[in-house]
């Protein structure tokens, strides 16, 4: 193998190799992989898996360029200006300390400690200055160090959070760490990065808000800057242009808007209260979970909402899940408030003897539970501190398992189908910190993996993520902008099984484990909500909108045949007010249209006499229409989807 590295001469990347092996010209480029001069100047170098800066030392010949166009290269650019971002920051506030400033899926942030507020006016400042250091062409410089030399070199520059940084990394038996510098700016970095600041990214600083250290409220609050990075004005352009359409889609102003549902600090922080047409969205959807699950072979349940706390140590959500729940004394007994609803539907299951004849059974619950999330990470019903899940566990023998898993894939696409979302699969190996044998995570992998291989889709391996009880498979959903939302799971679990000492008895006589999936389509029922109303910018489809139809009069000679008419589609099963007030038709129909309520039926002297509606659907004139004419027109859209 030969030893080589990429360095820079001339602003010209070349391949440098040592002088026993030292190819040139268009050799030199077919053996490295990198395009000739007047071409796209790498980011960085690949090889296999592995993303390394231009100038690290490499071993072997499978060298490869990363260009703008690859996988990796958005996030190489964002943390690299986010370095940027950050150095520009401590040029304008040189007191200020630097925490830490990764790329994430949208952008980039660093967190900084400022004794004052950045305002609009400093990011305006920021932002000149990093363009400044963009023309500079400063190349970013790795330096490694051993961990004492660099608590000293840290230490000396008065960087505590860095210090707390490279005392975790020294107790994780980490023996040296690596820093990067560009310009005077130095901060702990594992890299990599682009070569330099001169690449001539389009970039933008967004908003500031507040962060705990480390995410822990106990801890200093620092000052997040959020900003994004693209290699061209036209795809930052594009972005900038999609956050406009997100913030007139936001679920937390429509919710307001449409009067469905209302957050209040004087209840406290996470817990919604749903308005009538708020609640009967959700109970339009629960309705619609139901029977698609009956049809399906599932048996609603109900579980407790608290259970004792011995339960919840057997499980292993005490020691892995502690955090996340609520606790309470009865009778001098612990308690706790139910996280999730798996334990419940096990005593179910253990309720009675079970054959091999029984299974799969599959137990379906719209189950509320409570979880303690950080004040800082809630966010209007995307994130609450109580929802409801639709949650399902299916028992069944070994041999069912991926039959069951595919069966519930089925499911998945049928119901992203009714609401017209698209969506993409990840599978997400063992974490760290887990329970159960090698053996059940093999075996509980495997079955993940082949059901998602049996239905052709592709799918993602997202390692390390998986329940600390077992594999599984997340449902991403993608809206209408576009945008990646986590809702339905499926879990494969051989371990609770056994630590609740669930068994059935096979065809052979013998007490076998049954295997537990845990899974659910919509995930939590509020942060499903909020997709759809941003996803449908709250103009829901007919057989969803709370309101289906308002009828609207001109005058009070047509109250009675609007009453009429309202009371007979109530009877075909429509959704529908009536507006007598004697307000002006305009200011009527703006209302109606601002509720975005899918058809106005206007009726004045005309519609009295002849017993017709003036119909419009979604503002466009439709035309007088009987009421069977508009029954025949509706129905077809207005029932729930459903499937052979």
């Amino acid at each position: 193998m030969s030893l080589y590295k990429i360095s820079r001469a001339d602003k010209v990347w070349e391949v440098v190799w040592p002088e026993s092996r030292n190819p040139t010209g268009a050799e030199l480029f077919s053996l490295a992989g990198f395009p000739a001069k007047g071409l796209e100047r790498p980011l960085a170098t690949r090889q296999g898996s592995v993303i390394a800066d231009l100038s690290s030392e490499v071993t072997g010949l499978e060298l490869a360029p990363v260009l703008s166009s690859d996988p990796e290269a958005l996030d190489l650019l964002r943390h690299s200006v986010a370095h940027v971002m950050a150095e520009a920051v401590t040029r304008l506030f040189p007191e200020v300390k630097v925490a830490i400033g990764p790329a994430i899926e949208e952008g980039f942030y660093y967190d900084f400690d400022n004794p004052t507020p950045f305002t609009p006016e400093d990011l305006e400042r920021v932002t000149k200055v990093m363009a400044e250091i963009c023309a500079e062409a400063q190349p970013f410089e790795r330096r490694e160090l051993p961990i004492s030399e660099a608590l000293d070199y840290f230490r000396a520059r008065g960087e505590a959070y860095k210090l707390e940084l490279i005392e975790d990394l020294a107790q994780a038996g980490e023996t040296k760490v690596s820093f990067y510098q560009c310009g005077d700016f130095v901060d702990l970095c594992r890299g990599p990065h682009i070569p330099d600041t001169s690449l001539g990214a389009a970039f933008k600083l967004l908003s500031v808000a507040g962060a705990y250290w480390r995410g822990d409220s106990n801890r200093t609050m620092l000052q997040r800057i959020y900003g994004t990075a693209f290699f061209t004005n036209k795809d930052l352009r594009a972005y900038l242009a999609l956050l406009e359409e997100a913030k007139k889609r936001d679920h937390r102003r429509l919710g307001k808007d449409l009067d469905l549902f209302s957050l209040h600090e004087e209840i406290g922080g996470g817990l919604v209260v749903w308005h009538p047409k708020g609640a009967l969205l959700r109970t339009i959807l629960e309705n619609f979970e139901r029977e698609e699950h009956l049809r399906r072979g599932y048996q609603v349940v109900i579980g407790p909402q608290i259970l004792r706390s011995d339960l919840w140590k057997k499980s292993g959500h005490l020691d892995y899940y502690s955090e996340n729940m609520y606790f309470t004394v009865v009778d001098e007994q612990a308690y706790a408030i139910k996280p999730m609803n798996c334990l419940s539907h096990m005593f179910i299951y253990r309720s009675k003897v079970r054959s091999f004849r029984d299974l799969p059974l599959r137990f379906f619950e719209l189950g509320t539970v409570q979880r303690h999330e950080k004040s800082g990470v809630l966010h209007g019903l995307t994130r609450v501190r109580q929802f409801t899940q639709d949650d399902s566990h299916i028992f069944c023998a070994p041999a069912q398992v991926q039959r069951e898993i595919q069966a519930v894939l089925q499911l998945v696409q049928d119901m992203m189908a009714a609401f017209g979302f698209d969506y993409e699969m990840e599978l997400s190996t063992r974490p760290e910190k887990s329970i159960g044998s090698d053996g059940d995570w093999e075996l509980a992998t495997g079955a993940l993996r082949a059901s998602l291989e049996s239905l052709g889709r592709p799918y993602q391996i997202n390692e390390g993520d998986g329940a600390f009880y077992g594999p599984k498979i997340d449902i991403k959903l993608k809206d209408a902008l576009n945008r990646r939302w986590q809702c339905g799971t499926i879990q494969c679990d051989f371990t609770l099984p056994e630590r609740f000492d669930l068994t059935f008895t096979d065809s052979d006589n013998q007490r076998k484990r049954p295997v537990m999936l845990h899974r659910t389509v919509f995930g939590s029922l509020e942060r499903f909500i909020g997709i759809l109303i941003e996803h449908f910018a709250g103009d829901f489809p007919l057989w969803l909108a709370p309101t289906q139809a308002i009828l609207l009069t001109v005058t009070s000679r047509a109250d009675e045949v609007a009453e009429s008419f309202g009371a007979r589609l109530r009877k075909l099963g429509l959704r529908v007010e009536i507006d007598l007030r004697n307000e002006k038709l305009g200011f009527k129909i703006r209302e109606a249209q601002m509720a975005k309520i899918p058809y106005i039926l206007v009726f004045g002297d005309k519609e009295a006499q002849t017993g017709q509606a003036s119909v419009r659907r979604r503002g466009q004139e439709v035309g007088s229409m009987t009421l069977e004419s508009f029954g025949e027109l509706v129905q077809p859209e207005a029932q729930c989807p459903s499937w052979d």
